[in-house]
C-alpha cells in the first residue's frame, strides 16, 4: 500500500471515530429501580418451571435458604414449600405433577365473605 493511500485511510478512522462520540453531553443517563423479587415468587417461578418439566438441578442447594426467606413472609406457605420440595427430591418420577400439587397448595386461598 503506498503511503498517500495508507495516510487517507488513517484519517477515515479517525474522522469515524470523532464522528462516533457525537458531542459531549449527548448520552442521557437513566436510573433504572430494580426491585429485589419476593421469596415466595422465586419459589413459585421454580415450581412453575419443574410443572413444565426441568429437572432438579444445583438449585436444590438453595433451597433451605429459600425456604428460610419465604418463612419470613409466609410461615405457612414455607411449611408446605418445604415439604413439597422434599418429597420433589425423593420423588424418581411425577415431578411435573407434584409441582403443579404444590403451586396449588401454595396459591391464596378465597375466603367466603363473611
Amino acid at each position: 500500500m503506498d503511503k498517500p493511500t495508507l495516510l487517507r485511510g488513517m484519517l477515515l478512522v479517525i474522522a469515524a471515530a470523532f464522528i462516533g462520540c457525537g458531542p459531549p453531553g449527548s448520552v442521557k443517563e437513566e436510573v433504572i429501580e430494580v426491585k429485589e423479587q419476593q421469596a415466595s415468587a422465586q419459589a413459585v417461578q421454580l415450581l412453575e418451571n419443574y410443572a413444565k418439566g426441568q429437572a432438579l438441578g444445583s438449585e436444590v442447594t438453595t433451597f433451605p435458604m429459600l425456604i428460610t426467606n419465604v418463612r419470613k413472609e409466609d410461615p405457612f406457605r414455607a411449611d408446605i414449600l418445604e415439604k413439597g420440595l422434599a418429597e420433589l427430591q425423593k420423588s424418581k418420577g411425577g415431578m411435573k405433577a407434584k409441582a403443579k400439587e404444590i403451586l396449588a397448595n401454595m396459591a391464596p386461598q378465597q375466603r367466603a365473605p363473611e
